[in-house]
């Protein structure tokens, strides 16, 4: 027998498995909420309290992740990443890169091309996972 509290974890691990999977895809907190059959408000409060973090958040969170991947490989231009990833616009890409990471995407371009070459890919993701630079500073996710 299923709790409510079990389906809601259910459904909330759902939009998760779907952010990360579509995160290149146009996604948003209205149509995330839709396919939870939540509102965009239950899901944003219940998401923050599962997961630590927006559902908005993690997505760009996402998002950067895989574009600095892009960018360590050194093949792909800062342009094409932004768009690879799911961004339809350079300013916002790049101003939420700088945010996550805490320098330019080309600044990270210049300094991570092939600084990751022979390690594991479970220990680069640990290594080169974003924090924002506020949470890092405060602690708190704004």
């Amino acid at each position: 027998m299923t709790t409510p509290r079990t389906e809601s974890l259910v459904r909330l691990r759902r939009v998760r498995d779907r952010i990360d999977r579509d995160f290149a895809q146009p996604l948003d907190v209205e149509a995330l909420a839709r396919g939870a059959h939540m509102s965009a408000g239950h899901l944003s409060r219940q998401f923050r309290l599962a997961y630590g973090e927006s559902p908005y958040s993690y997505l760009m969170t996402r998002r950067i992740e895989r574009a600095m991947t892009l960018l360590r490989r050194g093949d792909r231009t800062v342009t094409d990443a932004c768009f690879a990833v799911g961004f339809s616009s350079l300013g916002t890409f790049s101003t939420r890169f700088s945010e996550l990471v805490g320098m330019s995407p080309s600044a990270y371009r210049r300094s991570a091309v092939g600084a990751t070459d022979g390690v594991p890919a479970c220990l680069v993701k640990v290594a080169t996972k974003p924090v924002r630079n506020r949470e890092a500073d405060s602690g708190v996710d704004q």
